[in-house]
């Protein structure tokens, strides 16, 4: 079946990558490893531009990398929203006192992916569609797919253990795990249109 992946990148992310050696993710490759009888028609990654902290002050160079390898896979669009991070006072949780955070929010990327997912089901742009998430603030887009539709939605769940809300709703859920990580990775050298470029060093 003609198959279109939508990932949540920072769920991705948070779910499965960080403090893991699997952040140089190959998403096509990940997808024909975990999806070997569908016909992957196209990957649309999901994220934000990161900014600089204070004591990750590479973090956004890191990102760019990585989206530059990204970019050379034909099948694969990164559509972007809003990576927000401000300084706010919060309650500690076991002392009288507040204290100054940060506090980060990444916003758009949900409405993005759902707002595409219903689009290019009605366009007939694909058979079938696979979410890469573990957030049930997208089941009712997957809801309307499958019943308006009248085509399937799986999940391809990063999380430890998928969401209960999205096991009933999808039509399938397949988890991703560490193996499956480890062997699609990009090479620590590639080349684009631009030369050369590797593999962050430090991540």
């Amino acid at each position: 079946m003609k198959t279109n992946v939508y990932v949540d990148g920072f769920n991705l992310y948070y779910r499965a990558l960080k403090r893991t050696p699997y952040k140089w993710l190959n998403l096509d490759q990940l997808c024909r490893y975990l999806l070997p009888s569908h016909q992957i028609n196209q990957i649309k990654y999901y994220t934000a531009h990161v900014t600089a902290r204070p004591h990750d002050p590479d973090e956004p160079t890191r990102q760019q990398t990585y989206l530059r390898a990204l970019r050379t896979l034909p099948n694969v669009s990164i559509i972007l929203g809003t990576f927000l991070t401000n300084e706010v006072w919060a309650m500690q949780v076991d002392k009288p006192e507040r204290v100054k955070v940060f506090k980060t929010e990444e916003k758009g990327s949900d409405v993005n992916l759902a707002s595409h997912l219903i689009h290019d089901g009605y366009k007939k742009n694909y058979e079938q569609a696979v979410l890469i998430t573990n957030d049930s603030d997208l089941v009712e887009p997957i809801r309307i797919v499958r019943a308006e539709l009248g085509l399937p939605v799986g999940i391809l769940n990063p999380a430890k253990y998928p969401n209960p809300l999205l096991v009933r709703t999808a039509s399938f859920i397949k988890q991703v795990r560490k193996g499956v990580l480890s062997v699609s990775q990009f090479p620590k050298e590639m080349i684009d249109k631009d030369g050369k470029f590797h593999k962050p060093l430090k991540w």
